[in-house]
């Protein structure tokens, strides 16, 4: 007895160390993933400033690593609990690092980047070619061959970011539904809600790392070391600003190699822990693989695939919750998506700025969150009705809380010609014929090159000859522009590189705007774990892994890839002034509408994320009549259950079988 007693301590103190390890190993993973996904989206301006395209193509990068998702998200969580999971999961890690390094390949195959100016480092600056001249003789840029120049332009580099992005999705594909299966399977029911939240804190504390290294190489020039950087007349808040973004794709390449390494040191079992009261470890195990080769044998690997896939089609719970889901992350994709270029244009920060806030106002909160409300479901034991009535409650408050960002708005940049006139009233509406004025008419002026100044009457022009500027002082970023016609009549008027700066009002209200962001992303986090739970115990244990792997494919296909080419294409139609390639082609977006760029970016993620709660309203009110694990069981809820048993006849068992009738049968059927 006692040698009985020493070997199933033995074997218990394996599983707790191999279950730890797992664990440890797969926050690992989470985070690694998270980090480079997050660290993407960080990069987008920057890549679509590189490559001079627009956000609707930008949306269409982003939403091919959906694309690489989708393609086995649902065979991959279902084989692969046939199959070998840390394996496959190891196995995802090392394909999600070969697609960051080709993401950061194109830095190496094209050349430096030039950006849109009429000042070229290059050029003597003693002929003023870019200042106010009257009767201008020579052009001010040099003519090249069209040959040449139509081949410059179609260059498709983006398509290896494109690429890689997609083999993220395809690597990241087993990480999700193999892991949290893995855990289901092996690790106490109790448990489950606190592994998941240490799981949820691996995959916020990678997006805090990737933001922060966003934010970092974002104030980095792209081609450091290959230019002087003193010869550059932009610096980091300008739009044609593109940062060291190949840089963190290398980083990232790293860590999810390095990541996938104990993944492939795993066993394919491990032994349920709640089995292990009272059950020789070794006997279970022999039991188990018995069992599981006999299956094999005499069912197949892909007989459960089609009835498995009819039941999840037939539990309404399961299928109202990934409508929900498919909505709610219509919503959050796209506002986190474009988030970076939301602050840069309505309050005027920089890339570099605008990717730090993030990191540090919104992500920290959602870790704190995550971690209280695992504790708190394994604490307090809360049933799946409490947590869905929990989830539903938490998230109406969020969404309430994020309305309030219609209030704290700020005006366009003041740009003579694009949102004011050259007198400083506000159009309504561009107007490409203002571009020009009386005060600079005469000095043959580019009208379609981005290159802004800020005068000292508080109003920004396109550039320096359209402002009418005759003189300048100094080089680099430190140039200023003297005797500007447009600024004002005395010879004193002056302008310097750049747009102007927003107002101390504007900056008031980004910081009501961050700390609001601390409270809804607090709340939000608190109402995940609970949500997820219900999508957990809603379906049968055999059903698990592919439950969560249906339920992300309808996440990837009605919500990842579609929404940020929709959200980018309606993006782009608030574009005041296209950037212009040497072949006069549109680039990138240098300014928006602000006022147009904001009812979009929060009205349409306010109006899809409301219709969400209709259908998280009929989830509770269908919990009503089921009857899971810890309710209390009463009469009613029975009679309820099998008049919707008796509708749903010809769909396999929902979250409930008409045969079970006590909650420890039902215990295992869910």
């Amino acid at each position: 007895l006692e040698e009985t007693e020493k070997k199933v301590a033995t074997q218990e103190g394996r599983f707790f160390s191999k279950m730890k390890v797992f664990l440890m190993s797969l926050t690992c993973a989470y985070l690694a993933k998270s980090l480079s996904g997050v660290y993407m989206n960080s990069m987008l301006t920057q890549i679509e400033r590189q490559f001079g395209i627009s956000t609707s193509v930008v949306g269409f990068i982003t939403g091919s690593f959906e694309i690489g998702n989708l393609l086995l998200i649902v065979f991959v969580s279902y084989f692969g609990r046939k199959l070998h999971r840390p394996i496959m999961i190891g196995v995802g890690c090392v394909v999600m690092g070969l697609g960051c390094f080709l993401m950061a390949s194109p830095h190496f195959l094209m050349g430096r980047y030039k950006y849109e100016t009429t000042i070229s480092p290059t050029s003597n600056l003693s002929s003023n070619s870019f200042l106010c001249i009257e009767n201008r003789t020579q052009t001010l840029k040099p003519t090249q061959d069209p040959t040449e120049c139509v081949k410059e332009t179609k260059s498709l580099m983006w398509i290896y970011v494109l690429i890689g992005n997609t083999m993220r999705g395809i690597g990241e594909t087993p990480i999700m539904p193999l892991g949290i299966s893995y855990i289901e399977d092996f690790a106490k029911s109790e448990n489950s809600p606190l592994y998941i939240g240490i799981l949820e804190v691996g995959k916020i504390v990678g997006p805090i790392i990737g933001l922060l290294l966003g934010s970092f190489f974002a104030h980095v020039y792209v081609d450091i070391g290959s230019v002087n950087t003193d010869d550059l007349t932009i610096t980091p808040t300008d739009t044609r600003w593109v940062g060291a973004w190949w840089i963190g794709f290398l980083v990232c390449a790293g860590v999810n190699i390095l990541t996938s390494i104990p993944f492939f040191f795993f066993p394919k079992t491990l032994p349920k822990k709640e089995l292990q009261d009272n059950v020789d470890v070794t006997k279970y195990e022999k039991v188990e693989k018995h069992r599981e080769k006999v299956k094999k044998e005499n069912l197949g690997i892909t007989k459960d695939f089609l009835p498995f896939m009819k039941s999840l089609c037939c539990n309404p719970i399961y299928m109202l919750f990934s409508l929900t889901s498919v909505l709610q992350i219509n919503g959050f994709a796209n506002t986190f998506t474009f988030l970076p270029k939301y602050l840069e244009q309505q309050y005027g920060k920089s890339t570099s700025e605008a990717v730090f806030l993030i990191g540090v106002y919104s992500l920290p909160p959602v870790c704190l969150g995550y971690l209280i409300s695992g504790f708190i479901m394994k604490k307090f034991k809360i049933t799946v009705k409490k947590a869905a009535y929990i989830a539903f409650g938490l998230s109406l408050s969020e969404y309430f809380i994020f309305l309030c960002n219609f209030l704290l708005t700020c005006d366009n940049f003041p740009v003579a010609g694009l949102t004011t006139s050259y007198k400083g009233v506000q159009h309504p509406l561009y107007v490409e014929k203002n571009v020009l004025a009386d005060c600079n008419t005469r000095c043959s002026c580019l009208t379609d090159t981005w290159d802004p100044v800020c005068g000292d009457n508080g109003l920004a022009y396109m550039s320096a000859c359209l402002a009418g500027c005759e003189k300048f002082i100094g080089t680099g970023t430190n140039m200023v522009f003297q005797n500007c016609s447009c600024i004002g009549s005395s010879g004193n008027s002056s302008a310097v590189l750049g747009l102007c700066k927003k107002g101390p009002e504007c900056d008031n209200k980004l910081q009501y705007f961050l700390i609001k962001s601390v409270f809804a992303s607090f709340i939000f986090s608190l109402a995940a774990i609970p949500g997820y739970m219900v999508l957990l115990r809603c379906v049968k244990s055999e059903e698990k892994s592919i439950g969560v792997g249906l339920h992300a494919f309808f996440i990837r296909l009605l919500a990842g890839i579609p929404a940020p080419v929709y959200f980018g294409a309606l993006i782009d139609r608030t574009c005041l002034h296209w950037g212009t390639l040497k072949c006069g082609q549109p680039g990138a977006c240098r300014m928006y509408d602000i006022n147009r760029f904001r009812r979009i970016y929060l009205g349409l993620p306010a109006a899809v994320r409301g219709s969400s709660f209709l259908p998280a309203l009929f989830i509770l009110i269908l919990m009503r009549k089921f009857h899971f694990p810890g309710d209390i069981h009463s009469p009613d809820t029975e009679l309820a259950e099998m008049k919707l048993t008796e509708k749903e006849s010809e769909c396999t068992d929902v979250c409930r079988s008409p045969k079970v009738e006590n909650d420890g049968e039902l215990k295992t059927k869910l």
